[in-house]
């Protein structure tokens, strides 16, 4: 399996909450950024292996024309090798969007679109710094349905500053009802450079407390479920059929190609970060040099720790088998690991393997650490 994320880093406006590497889109900008692209995807140049999925990320990735789309779509042709079945995502922000824009993205071979929404309460939405409002995301998602697309996400968030636990049943009641095939729901991090951060050590709002973040949780965990979305991540619910195929080869640590100013990638043990600036990145590809700012190689000690954080944020849990590769019996060496967490009912076993409880889920990070030597 092989991924490939193409990081688009431009917006409308930066969303309070988002510490994601993205600027305010300026058309020389952008054009260089494109000719900077083309020059990267010719050092990843490989038609040897075949691409499984393409996930456009960014930043807001709808916010390229036609023109610009086609020009992305032609490169990654001319030097890699889509698989025929391969999973093709753009995330899209309402207000971006036209029919014939979505029309023509379904033109060029996008099969899958993540929709950022977030809420459906405009209050909320000025409030977090989003561009649009409810109606026309709706607009968009009606538009997407009508020109064929028949697997969409759309991201969720709780926890939002002055957000009840009424506005997030209102948001997941609203949204089920439009029968999307994939839901992502999290809870705000407030990330430390971002404008809510600043907001929130000018004690400009409070946050829920952790009792009411869990209230929220379950109930999308349980409602969702009812209304036939299955969770298969901490994060992510989805129908029978409609799991994101990216995010999946990222948790369970599988190589994909990340291209564009501040993507990471894994290939071949290494994990890497290209550099986010956009002057930094057209200046390492003026020197036919790949714009990487980090990269490590992953011992085995570290692939073994991810894959256990990984393995454990899936529904499906650690499964045994999957670390006879590493040579050790992952029973064994975790047993008083498996034991203390079986006596706290924070996971249950499987066959083959052992996955979170509803209660683990709640505290997962505290779980993870105990598995880190």
């Amino acid at each position: 399996m092989l991924g490939l994320y193409i990081h688009i880093p431009f917006c409308v406006q930066k969303c309070k909450y988002c510490d994601f590497n993205s600027y305010k889109m300026i058309v020389n900008e952008k054009d260089r950024f494109l000719s900077d692209l083309k020059k990267e995807m010719a050092l990843y140049k490989n038609k040897d292996r075949k691409i499984n999925s393409i996930f456009f990320g960014g930043g807001t990735p709808s916010i390229l024309n036609n023109n610009d789309m086609q020009f992305i779509m032609d490169e990654i042709k001319e030097n890699f090798s889509i698989d025929e079945d391969a999973e093709i995502s753009m995330e899209c922000n309402p207000g971006t969007l036209t029919e014939d824009k979505l029309k023509f993205m379904r033109s060029i071979g996008v099969n899958r679109l993540s929709i950022g929404l977030q809420a459906v309460q405009e209050n909320l939405l000025r409030y977090i710094g989003r561009i649009h409002n409810y109606e026309q995301f709706e607009k968009n998602y009606l538009e997407a349905r009508k020109v064929g697309f028949k697997n969409i996400n759309i991201d969720l968030m709780y926890n939002l500053p002055h957000q009840t636990f009424e506005d997030w049943k209102e948001t997941l009641h609203k949204i089920v009802s439009l029968n999307p095939e994939h839901i992502s729901a999290y809870s705000l991090i407030l990330e430390e450079g971002t404008k809510l951060y600043d907001m929130y050590m000018k004690k400009e709002f409070d946050l829920s407390d952790e009792d009411e973040d869990i209230k929220m949780y379950e109930y999308a965990i349980n409602y969702l479920k009812e209304n036939g979305y299955n969770q298969y991540e901490i994060s992510n619910y989805a129908k029978v059929g409609y799991e994101c195929k990216h995010n999946i080869l990222y948790w369970k640590c599988k190589n994909y190609i990340g291209l564009g100013p501040g993507a990471s990638g894994y290939i071949n043990n290494v994990r890497y970060n290209n550099v986010q600036s956009l002057d930094d990145y057209h200046e390492k590809l003026l020197q036919n040099q790949k714009p990487i700012d980090f990269f490590e190689t992953l011992t085995q000690k570290d692939e073994i720790e991810e894959k256990i954080i990984m393995g454990l944020r899936m529904n499906e849990g650690i499964i045994f088998k999957d670390f006879e590769e590493f040579e050790i019996n992952f029973e064994e060496k975790y047993k008083e690991q498996i034991a203390k967490h079986l006596n706290l009912e924070l996971i249950e076993m499987t066959q083959g393997g052992f996955k979170f409880t509803q209660k683990g889920r709640e505290i997962s990070n505290n779980i993870f650490l105990d598995y880190i030597d």
